[in-house]
């Protein structure tokens, strides 16, 4: 005599969706367009890029970019800010180019999708660096914030409060920056990324 069986019938997801690594049913629209991926992922004190090719045993991640990248080329700013997530999409951008890579979609795994966002920020950064991603330019970041200009216009507006200019910028004066300085110096490190000097 069969024994029936009890309870309900779960189907148990496949392990790195149950891990939040992977979100299967995006991950097949993208392997659809035969396009290399534009891999954003954030953390709260870092922001990463990666450029990856599908690949049967595995995807073939070609290189990553995150913020010491960016340290390393004397970025003196946050690391986890519009302006550095802007200069790290567009150092990856560079890179794709550098590596063949001319046409890319965009991968952001299960981030929100939030507009003005740090990742719409990488992708505007690599956009500008000649990457072809299909998007709509309406979820990018204002070129002002993108550039720094709202954390330049803070800081001025803290001149007469050296308390709280120096707590607020305590990351920023360690590192000898000066936070109404920080366009000027986003230029100066973006410049060192095309290979010449922004005016």
């Amino acid at each position: 005599m069969k024994s029936k069986s009890k309870g309900k019938i779960f189907a148990v997801p496949f392990r790195r969706k149950r891990q939040g690594r992977t979100y299967y049913r995006s991950r097949m629209t993208m392997l659809l367009s035969n396009r290399s991926r534009f891999i954003v992922r954030k953390s709260l004190k870092n922001l990463q890029v990666s450029i990856a090719e599908y690949n049967a045993k595995g995807d073939k991640i070609l290189f990553t970019v995150d913020s010491r990248a960016l340290a390393k080329l004397g970025w003196k700013g946050y690391g986890r800010n519009l302006p550095s997530a802007y200069l790290i999409g567009f150092l990856a951008g560079k890179k794709a180019n550098e590596s063949g890579v001319k046409e890319v979609i965009l991968d952001l795994g299960f981030n929100n999708s939030v507009k003005g966002s740090r990742l719409y920020a990488a992708l505007a950064g690599a956009s500008d660096a000649g990457l072809k991603i299909p998007f709509n330019p309406d979820v990018l970041p204002p070129k002002d914030r993108i550039f720094g200009g709202h954390i330049a216009k803070y800081a001025h507006s803290l001149a007469n409060d050296r308390i709280k200019y120096e707590k607020q910028f305590s990351n920023y004066i360690k590192k000898g920056l000066k936070p109404e300085n920080i366009v000027e110096h986003f230029n100066e490190v973006k410049g060192k990324i095309n290979g010449k000097e922004e005016n």
